[in-house]
């Protein structure tokens, strides 16, 4: 077991089993937005703050240093490496925009200005006085020209060409997109977490549509598939942003839904009292797939926790963590 799991008090890096795991603690300093690394380069792995940009690691997570500090914004909100090449990084910022590195981090360049679309004039942020961002980028594992690519909040939209130019949002996407799945084995799928709702597409975001029979709670945060069955999908969610992210009256749920037909499939079914701690006390859940069947990894403000049968059952992941101050923010597993 490796992963790297971004917090707002530190990045951590962590390794071993769950009842024997060492973890280091970085970038103490700073408020830690994101996190991302490859398995295919499981030592190099990006962190993203609001206050200094992006750090990389290159040792594990044992030091990390500042890179692209001349072209990236100091307000790096989310971070993701192409499945078709480790090399291949992107950032999103604050104001929104969309940045790739062809080489590890080394050099930075803006795509495609998303300012430019219709819909830009709409977008804001309203929880504090500074503007709307790049929530989450998901490459397609099945195209590596295509992108897809989240505004908080205003827009979900998308790429076809690797970022040269933009298409604007649908009538039948979510407007506050918070994350995203894809898997290798479903061409033009794509799972959508959202303040709004839950929705998923089949036609590469030509249209939406929201399956939501059983799903008991509408402010959506974290969706995960099954690295070995992409019809087995986890979710995490509360009522509404105060239960999703304030400690002091947070409560928020975990979901499971399998898809057994086109079109429908499945009711969501939440999991509860299965070793990962939900409702009332727990914030929501960031969740990130492992490298195995059933395999999953989870944080939220209780700690970190890991599920081999994709959440009837979670063990937790002995590190230390102050739930008062450790709202996670990401996760990226490697190992």
């Amino acid at each position: 077991m490796h992963l790297y799991a971004a917090a707002n008090g530190a990045v951590l890096s962590v390794s071993g089993s769950p009842d024997d795991s060492t973890a280091r603690r970085r970038l103490a300093d700073h408020r830690i937005e994101c996190v991302a690394a490859d398995p295919r380069a499981p030592d190099r792995a990006f962190c993203g703050t609001f206050d200094a940009g992006v750090f990389r690691t290159t040792d594990g997570g044992a030091s990390w240093h500042a890179v692209g500090t001349d072209a990236l914004p100091e307000s790096v909100t989310s971070l993701a490496v192409s499945p078709a090449d480790p090399d291949v990084v992107y950032a999103g910022t604050e104001p929104s925009a969309v940045f790739r590195s062809p080489d590890g981090g080394d050099t930075w360049a803006e795509l495609a200005s998303l300012s430019d679309l219709d819909s830009a004039s709409s977008w804001a942020f309203p929880p504090r006085p500074h503007t709307h961002h790049v929530r989450w980028i998901e490459p397609d594992p099945t195209d590596p020209d295509r992108l897809f690519v989240a505004v908080e909040a205003g827009a979900l939209v998308r790429s076809l060409d690797g970022g040269e130019t933009w298409q604007d949002r649908v009538p039948s996407s979510k407007r506050d997109t918070h994350s995203m799945a894809t898997h290798p084995d479903r061409p033009g799928r794509v799972w959508v977490a959202a303040g709004d709702g839950y929705a998923e597409t089949d036609d590469a975001g030509e249209t939406w549509t929201t399956p939501t029979a059983g799903l008991g709670h509408g402010y959506c945060w974290s969706v995960v598939v099954d690295p070995a069955d992409p019809d087995s999908v986890l979710l995490t969610a509360a009522s509404g942003p105060m239960r999703a992210h304030r400690v002091e009256s947070a409560a928020a749920y975990l979901y499971r839904r399998a898809d057994s037909s086109e079109g429908g499939g499945e009711s969501w079914e939440r999991l509860d009292e299965t070793g990962l701690p939900t409702g009332p006390g727990a914030t929501r859940g960031i969740l990130a797939a492992g490298l195995s069947g059933g395999e999953c990894y989870a944080a939220n403000d209780r700690g970190l926790y890991r599920t081999t049968d994709f959440g009837d059952s979670w063990d937790r992941i002995e590190v230390p963590w102050d739930g008062t101050r450790r709202t996670a923010a990401g996760l990226a597993v490697v190992e």
